[in-house]
Protein backbone atom coordinates (compact mmCIF):
# COMPACT_ATOMS: atom_id res chain seq x y z
CA UNK A 1 0.00 0.00 0.00
CA UNK A 2 1.41 3.36 -0.95
CA UNK A 3 1.98 6.22 1.48
CA UNK A 4 -0.74 8.24 -0.26
CA UNK A 5 -3.37 5.53 0.15
CA UNK A 6 -2.43 5.00 3.80
CA UNK A 7 -2.75 8.74 4.41
CA UNK A 8 -6.17 8.78 2.73
CA UNK A 9 -7.38 5.90 4.87
CA UNK A 10 -6.05 7.49 8.06
CA UNK A 11 -7.70 10.80 7.14
CA UNK A 12 -11.03 9.08 6.46
CA UNK A 13 -10.90 7.14 9.74
CA UNK A 14 -9.86 10.24 11.67
CA UNK A 15 -12.79 12.17 10.17
CA UNK A 16 -15.22 9.41 11.17
CA UNK A 17 -13.75 9.38 14.69
CA UNK A 18 -14.09 13.15 14.89
CA UNK A 19 -17.76 13.08 13.84
CA UNK A 20 -18.48 10.32 16.36
CA UNK A 21 -16.61 12.16 19.09
CA UNK A 22 -18.44 15.45 18.54
CA UNK A 23 -21.73 13.54 18.67
CA UNK A 24 -20.78 11.73 21.88
CA UNK A 25 -18.81 14.38 23.74
CA UNK A 26 -20.65 17.43 25.03
CA UNK A 27 -17.96 20.06 24.58
CA UNK A 28 -19.99 22.56 22.49
CA UNK A 29 -18.11 25.37 20.84
CA UNK A 30 -14.91 24.62 22.71
CA UNK A 31 -14.06 21.97 20.10
CA UNK A 32 -11.17 23.46 18.17
CA UNK A 33 -8.74 23.01 15.33
CA UNK A 34 -5.39 24.66 15.87
CA UNK A 35 -4.20 27.25 13.38
CA UNK A 36 -0.58 27.34 14.42
CA UNK A 37 0.73 29.76 11.80
CA UNK A 38 -1.75 32.42 12.89
CA UNK A 39 -1.11 31.57 16.57
CA UNK A 40 -4.82 31.18 17.15
CA UNK A 41 -7.24 28.31 17.65
CA UNK A 42 -10.47 28.18 15.67
CA UNK A 43 -13.75 26.64 16.80
CA UNK A 44 -15.25 23.88 14.73
CA UNK A 45 -18.73 25.33 15.19
CA UNK A 46 -18.36 29.09 14.99
CA UNK A 47 -21.08 31.65 15.55
CA UNK A 48 -22.89 32.67 12.31
CA UNK A 49 -21.70 35.97 10.89
CA UNK A 50 -25.18 37.49 11.30
CA UNK A 51 -24.93 37.18 15.09
CA UNK A 52 -21.42 38.56 15.45
CA UNK A 53 -21.08 41.99 17.09
CA UNK A 54 -21.09 45.07 14.91
CA UNK A 55 -18.89 48.08 15.56
CA UNK A 56 -21.62 49.95 17.41
CA UNK A 57 -22.23 50.80 21.02
CA UNK A 58 -23.30 47.49 22.58
CA UNK A 59 -26.70 46.91 24.09
CA UNK A 60 -27.39 44.36 26.81
CA UNK A 61 -26.80 41.50 24.33
CA UNK A 62 -23.09 42.31 23.99
CA UNK A 63 -21.92 41.98 27.57
CA UNK A 64 -20.55 39.47 30.05
CA UNK A 65 -23.27 36.83 29.97
CA UNK A 66 -23.94 33.51 31.68
CA UNK A 67 -20.64 33.27 33.55
CA UNK A 68 -20.14 30.92 36.52
CA UNK A 69 -18.35 33.42 38.70
CA UNK A 70 -15.54 35.93 38.91
CA UNK A 71 -11.94 35.97 40.11
CA UNK A 72 -10.26 39.17 41.37
CA UNK A 73 -13.55 41.08 41.24
CA UNK A 74 -17.24 41.31 41.98
CA UNK A 75 -19.41 40.86 38.86
CA UNK A 76 -18.86 43.55 36.25
CA UNK A 77 -20.91 44.83 33.32
CA UNK A 78 -19.39 46.25 30.15
CA UNK A 79 -22.30 48.64 29.80
CA UNK A 80 -21.91 49.96 33.35
CA UNK A 81 -18.19 50.52 32.84
CA UNK A 82 -18.85 52.44 29.61
CA UNK A 83 -21.51 54.50 31.40
CA UNK A 84 -18.79 55.50 33.88
CA UNK A 85 -16.68 56.80 30.98
CA UNK A 86 -14.24 53.90 31.17
CA UNK A 87 -12.63 52.09 28.25
CA UNK A 88 -13.04 48.30 28.36
CA UNK A 89 -10.59 45.75 26.96
CA UNK A 90 -11.99 42.21 26.77
CA UNK A 91 -9.40 39.42 26.62
CA UNK A 92 -10.66 35.92 25.74
CA UNK A 93 -8.17 33.36 27.03
CA UNK A 94 -7.77 29.90 28.53
CA UNK A 95 -4.99 29.04 30.92
CA UNK A 96 -3.22 26.23 29.03
CA UNK A 97 -3.16 28.13 25.72
CA UNK A 98 0.47 29.12 25.14
CA UNK A 99 -0.54 31.93 22.81
CA UNK A 100 -2.73 33.37 25.57
CA UNK A 101 0.03 33.10 28.16
CA UNK A 102 2.45 34.93 25.89
CA UNK A 103 0.14 37.95 25.80
CA UNK A 104 -0.15 38.22 29.59
CA UNK A 105 3.02 40.34 30.09
CA UNK A 106 1.58 42.94 27.71
CA UNK A 107 -1.75 42.94 29.53
CA UNK A 108 0.15 43.35 32.80
CA UNK A 109 1.96 46.36 31.38
CA UNK A 110 -1.28 47.97 30.18
CA UNK A 111 -2.92 47.29 33.54
CA UNK A 112 -0.06 49.03 35.35
CA UNK A 113 -0.01 51.99 32.96
CA UNK A 114 -3.67 52.70 32.36
CA UNK A 115 -5.90 51.14 35.05
CA UNK A 116 -5.86 54.42 37.01
CA UNK A 117 -6.64 56.34 33.82
CA UNK A 118 -9.90 54.67 32.86
CA UNK A 119 -8.88 51.33 31.32
CA UNK A 120 -10.78 48.30 32.60
CA UNK A 121 -9.35 44.95 31.47
CA UNK A 122 -11.71 42.00 31.79
CA UNK A 123 -10.33 38.53 31.15
CA UNK A 124 -12.97 36.11 29.89
CA UNK A 125 -11.75 32.60 30.64
CA UNK A 126 -13.40 30.33 28.05
CA UNK A 127 -12.07 26.79 28.57
CA UNK A 128 -10.74 24.48 25.87
CA UNK A 129 -10.40 21.30 27.98
CA UNK A 130 -12.75 19.88 30.61
CA UNK A 131 -10.28 20.41 33.46
CA UNK A 132 -10.06 24.10 32.57
CA UNK A 133 -13.69 24.41 33.70
CA UNK A 134 -12.67 23.82 37.33
CA UNK A 135 -12.55 27.12 39.22
CA UNK A 136 -9.69 26.04 41.51
CA UNK A 137 -7.52 25.28 38.48
CA UNK A 138 -8.18 28.70 36.97
CA UNK A 139 -7.54 30.39 40.33
CA UNK A 140 -4.18 28.65 40.56
CA UNK A 141 -3.27 29.79 37.04
CA UNK A 142 -4.34 33.37 37.77
CA UNK A 143 -1.94 33.50 40.71
CA UNK A 144 0.88 31.69 38.90
CA UNK A 145 0.68 33.88 35.79
CA UNK A 146 0.23 37.16 37.67
CA UNK A 147 -3.23 38.03 36.36
CA UNK A 148 -4.38 40.94 38.52
CA UNK A 149 -7.41 42.13 36.51
CA UNK A 150 -10.99 40.75 36.80
CA UNK A 151 -11.55 37.31 35.26
CA UNK A 152 -15.02 36.08 34.29
CA UNK A 153 -15.44 32.29 34.25
CA UNK A 154 -17.15 31.65 30.93
CA UNK A 155 -17.46 27.91 31.57
CA UNK A 156 -20.33 27.33 29.16
CA UNK A 157 -18.90 29.67 26.49
CA UNK A 158 -21.96 31.94 26.61
CA UNK A 159 -20.01 35.21 26.51
CA UNK A 160 -17.82 33.65 23.80
CA UNK A 161 -20.97 33.09 21.71
CA UNK A 162 -22.38 36.55 22.43
CA UNK A 163 -19.22 38.08 20.95
CA UNK A 164 -19.22 35.62 18.06
CA UNK A 165 -15.65 34.86 19.07
CA UNK A 166 -13.61 32.13 17.36
CA UNK A 167 -10.09 32.60 18.71
CA UNK A 168 -7.75 32.24 21.70
CA UNK A 169 -6.47 34.80 22.47
CA UNK A 170 -8.84 37.51 21.26
CA UNK A 171 -9.08 41.14 22.32
CA UNK A 172 -12.03 43.51 21.91
CA UNK A 173 -11.82 47.21 22.77
CA UNK A 174 -15.00 49.09 23.69
CA UNK A 175 -15.28 52.85 24.20
CA UNK A 176 -17.94 55.07 25.85
CA UNK A 177 -18.73 56.97 22.64
CA UNK A 178 -18.57 54.30 19.95
CA UNK A 179 -18.82 50.91 21.63
CA UNK A 180 -16.76 48.22 19.92
CA UNK A 181 -14.00 50.00 17.98
CA UNK A 182 -11.14 47.50 17.65
CA UNK A 183 -10.39 43.79 17.81
CA UNK A 184 -7.27 41.67 17.46
CA UNK A 185 -6.90 37.89 17.29
CA UNK A 186 -3.81 35.88 18.22
CA UNK A 187 -0.45 37.22 19.30
CA UNK A 188 1.38 40.30 18.08
CA UNK A 189 0.42 43.87 17.12
CA UNK A 190 1.04 44.98 20.70
CA UNK A 191 2.09 48.50 19.78
CA UNK A 192 -0.96 48.84 17.53
CA UNK A 193 -3.27 47.57 20.27
CA UNK A 194 -1.76 49.86 22.87
CA UNK A 195 -2.14 52.84 20.55
CA UNK A 196 -5.82 51.98 20.13
CA UNK A 197 -6.13 51.92 23.92
CA UNK A 198 -4.42 55.28 24.21
CA UNK A 199 -6.59 56.85 21.50
CA UNK A 200 -9.72 55.57 23.23
CA UNK A 201 -8.64 56.93 26.62
CA UNK A 202 -7.80 60.33 25.16
CA UNK A 203 -11.14 60.42 23.34
CA UNK A 204 -12.80 59.77 26.70
CA UNK A 205 -10.98 62.78 28.13
CA UNK A 206 -8.40 60.84 30.12
CA UNK A 207 -4.98 62.39 30.66
CA UNK A 208 -2.21 59.93 29.73
CA UNK A 209 0.47 62.56 29.22
CA UNK A 210 3.91 61.22 30.06
CA UNK A 211 2.97 57.53 29.81
CA UNK A 212 5.27 55.95 27.18
CA UNK A 213 4.12 53.49 24.55
CA UNK A 214 5.64 49.99 24.62
CA UNK A 215 8.30 49.06 22.08
CA UNK A 216 7.74 45.31 21.49
CA UNK A 217 5.42 44.42 18.60
CA UNK A 218 6.18 40.70 18.22
CA UNK A 219 8.55 40.99 15.25
CA UNK A 220 11.13 38.68 16.84
CA UNK A 221 8.44 36.21 17.81
CA UNK A 222 7.27 35.82 14.22
CA UNK A 223 10.71 34.74 13.00
CA UNK A 224 10.82 31.12 11.75
CA UNK A 225 7.07 30.75 12.34
CA UNK A 226 6.48 28.98 9.03
CA UNK A 227 8.85 26.13 9.87
CA UNK A 228 8.04 25.81 13.57
CA UNK A 229 6.31 22.65 14.76
CA UNK A 230 2.59 23.34 15.02
CA UNK A 231 0.50 22.81 18.14
CA UNK A 232 -0.17 19.06 18.49
CA UNK A 233 -3.18 17.59 20.33
CA UNK A 234 -3.22 14.18 22.01
CA UNK A 235 -6.96 13.42 22.02
CA UNK A 236 -8.87 12.04 19.05
CA UNK A 237 -11.54 14.78 19.14
CA UNK A 238 -8.85 17.16 17.87
CA UNK A 239 -6.76 14.56 16.05
CA UNK A 240 -7.17 16.03 12.57
CA UNK A 241 -5.55 19.22 11.27
CA UNK A 242 -5.87 20.70 7.75
CA UNK A 243 -2.13 20.14 7.31
CA UNK A 244 -2.30 16.49 8.41
CA UNK A 245 -3.05 14.15 11.29
CA UNK A 246 -1.52 14.67 14.73
CA UNK A 247 -0.90 11.00 15.58
CA UNK A 248 1.73 9.29 13.44
CA UNK A 249 0.75 5.71 14.34
CA UNK A 250 -1.86 4.09 12.07
CA UNK A 251 -3.13 1.96 14.99
CA UNK A 252 -4.25 5.13 16.80
CA UNK A 253 -7.07 5.57 14.26
CA UNK A 254 -8.55 2.06 14.46
CA UNK A 255 -11.08 2.93 17.16
CA UNK A 256 -11.61 5.68 19.75
CA UNK A 257 -11.05 5.02 23.45
CA UNK A 258 -9.01 1.91 22.68
CA UNK A 259 -5.94 0.71 24.56
CA UNK A 260 -3.15 -0.95 22.63
CA UNK A 261 0.59 -1.54 22.62
CA UNK A 262 2.54 0.63 20.18
CA UNK A 263 6.02 -0.03 18.82
CA UNK A 264 8.08 2.99 17.87
CA UNK A 265 9.83 2.39 14.55
CA UNK A 266 11.68 5.72 14.99
CA UNK A 267 10.69 6.84 11.51
CA UNK A 268 9.59 10.28 12.62
CA UNK A 269 7.75 12.69 10.37
CA UNK A 270 7.41 16.38 11.24
CA UNK A 271 4.24 17.69 12.90
CA UNK A 272 3.17 14.34 14.44
CA UNK A 273 3.67 12.38 17.64
CA UNK A 274 4.67 8.71 17.83
CA UNK A 275 4.15 6.19 20.64
CA UNK A 276 6.06 3.41 22.36
CA UNK A 277 4.33 1.16 24.88
CA UNK A 278 0.76 0.87 26.11
CA UNK A 279 -1.51 3.89 25.59
CA UNK A 280 -5.21 4.75 25.45
CA UNK A 281 -6.38 7.22 22.80
CA UNK A 282 -8.93 9.24 24.78
CA UNK A 283 -11.21 12.00 23.53
CA UNK A 284 -9.07 14.84 24.89
CA UNK A 285 -5.76 13.16 25.69
CA UNK A 286 -3.42 10.28 24.95
CA UNK A 287 -3.17 8.41 28.27
CA UNK A 288 -0.41 6.10 29.49
CA UNK A 289 -2.26 2.86 30.18
CA UNK A 290 0.00 0.94 32.57
CA UNK A 291 2.46 1.30 35.42
CA UNK A 292 6.05 0.37 34.68
CA UNK A 293 9.16 -0.10 36.80
CA UNK A 294 11.18 2.21 34.56
CA UNK A 295 10.02 4.96 32.15
CA UNK A 296 10.12 2.68 29.09
CA UNK A 297 6.90 3.89 27.41
CA UNK A 298 7.13 7.28 25.76
CA UNK A 299 5.75 9.83 23.33
CA UNK A 300 8.22 11.03 20.70
CA UNK A 301 8.10 13.80 18.13
CA UNK A 302 10.44 15.65 15.81
CA UNK A 303 10.47 19.13 17.31
CA UNK A 304 11.56 22.15 15.31
CA UNK A 305 11.46 25.12 17.67
CA UNK A 306 13.37 26.80 20.45
CA UNK A 307 10.94 25.92 23.22
CA UNK A 308 8.46 23.15 23.93
CA UNK A 309 5.62 22.87 26.42
CA UNK A 310 3.22 20.06 27.25
CA UNK A 311 -0.29 20.25 28.71
CA UNK A 312 -0.80 17.45 31.25
CA UNK A 313 -3.69 16.59 33.54
CA UNK A 314 -2.98 13.89 36.15
CA UNK A 315 -5.71 11.25 36.06
CA UNK A 316 -5.54 10.78 39.85
CA UNK A 317 -4.25 12.60 42.93
CA UNK A 318 -0.86 10.95 42.44
CA UNK A 319 2.15 13.23 42.00
CA UNK A 320 4.59 11.76 39.49
CA UNK A 321 7.64 12.48 37.35
CA UNK A 322 7.77 12.85 33.59
CA UNK A 323 11.22 12.40 32.07
CA UNK A 324 12.31 14.52 29.11
CA UNK A 325 15.08 13.89 26.57
CA UNK A 326 16.32 15.53 23.38
CA UNK A 327 17.91 13.16 20.86
CA UNK A 328 17.77 10.44 23.56
CA UNK A 329 19.91 12.48 25.95
CA UNK A 330 18.84 14.26 29.16
CA UNK A 331 18.37 17.98 28.80
CA UNK A 332 21.32 20.19 29.56
CA UNK A 333 20.92 23.06 31.98
CA UNK A 334 21.05 25.39 28.97
CA UNK A 335 18.14 23.61 27.25
CA UNK A 336 15.90 23.13 30.30
CA UNK A 337 12.52 24.83 30.57
CA UNK A 338 11.33 26.47 33.77
CA UNK A 339 9.61 23.30 35.09
CA UNK A 340 12.59 20.96 34.56
CA UNK A 341 14.50 19.45 37.48
CA UNK A 342 17.50 17.10 37.55
CA UNK A 343 18.13 14.02 39.66
CA UNK A 344 21.50 12.88 41.00
CA UNK A 345 22.15 10.88 37.82
CA UNK A 346 21.57 13.92 35.61
CA UNK A 347 18.19 12.79 34.26
CA UNK A 348 15.86 15.67 33.41
CA UNK A 349 12.22 15.57 34.47
CA UNK A 350 9.25 17.63 35.58
CA UNK A 351 6.80 16.88 38.38
CA UNK A 352 3.11 16.69 37.53
CA UNK A 353 1.05 17.87 40.48
CA UNK A 354 -1.79 19.81 38.80
CA UNK A 355 -3.48 20.13 35.41
CA UNK A 356 -1.60 22.82 33.51
CA UNK A 357 0.96 23.60 30.83
CA UNK A 358 4.50 22.55 31.78
CA UNK A 359 7.51 24.38 30.30
CA UNK A 360 9.99 21.65 29.40
CA UNK A 361 12.46 22.85 26.73
CA UNK A 362 14.10 26.22 26.17
CA UNK A 363 17.02 25.45 23.89
CA UNK A 364 19.53 27.97 22.65
CA UNK A 365 19.11 27.30 18.93
CA UNK A 366 16.09 27.00 16.67
CA UNK A 367 16.80 23.50 15.37
CA UNK A 368 15.19 20.07 14.82
CA UNK A 369 15.52 17.68 17.77
CA UNK A 370 13.74 14.47 18.75
CA UNK A 371 11.78 15.19 21.91
CA UNK A 372 10.66 12.27 24.09
CA UNK A 373 8.61 12.35 27.28
CA UNK A 374 7.95 9.31 29.47
CA UNK A 375 6.61 8.30 32.86
CA UNK A 376 6.08 5.16 34.90
CA UNK A 377 2.65 6.38 36.03
CA UNK A 378 -0.69 5.34 34.54
CA UNK A 379 -2.07 8.75 35.58
CA UNK A 380 -0.02 10.43 32.82
CA UNK A 381 -2.34 12.08 30.25
CA UNK A 382 -1.02 14.37 27.50
CA UNK A 383 -3.51 16.86 26.09
CA UNK A 384 -1.29 19.00 23.86
CA UNK A 385 2.22 20.06 22.87
CA UNK A 386 2.95 23.71 22.08
CA UNK A 387 6.11 25.30 20.75
CA UNK A 388 7.93 28.63 20.67
CA UNK A 389 10.41 30.27 18.36
CA UNK A 390 12.14 33.01 20.31
CA UNK A 391 14.53 33.65 23.18
CA UNK A 392 13.47 34.48 26.69
CA UNK A 393 10.04 32.85 26.82
CA UNK A 394 7.95 29.77 26.15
Amino acid sequence: MTHVSVQKIRTLVATCMLVAAITAVSCGSSEVVANDQATVEVTASSTPASTRPSFERPGPALDITGVDGWINSEPLSIQQELDQNNVVLIDFWTYTCVNCLRTIPFLQEWQEKYSEHGLVIIGVHSPEFEFEKVRANVEQAVVQEGVSWPVALDTNMQTWRVFGNRFWPAKYLLTPAKGLTYSHFGEGSYIETEQEIRDALEAAGRDITGIPVGTVDNAERDRDAKTMTREIYGGYVRSYHPQGLYAGDDEYYISPDSTRFYEDEQDYEPQQFFLQGEWTNGAEAIVHARRTEIPEDYIALLMQARSANVVVEPQSTEVFRVYVTLDDQPLSMADAGDDIQFDKDGSSYFIVDSPRMYRVVEQQEFQPRVLKISSTSDAFAVFAFTFGIYDGGF
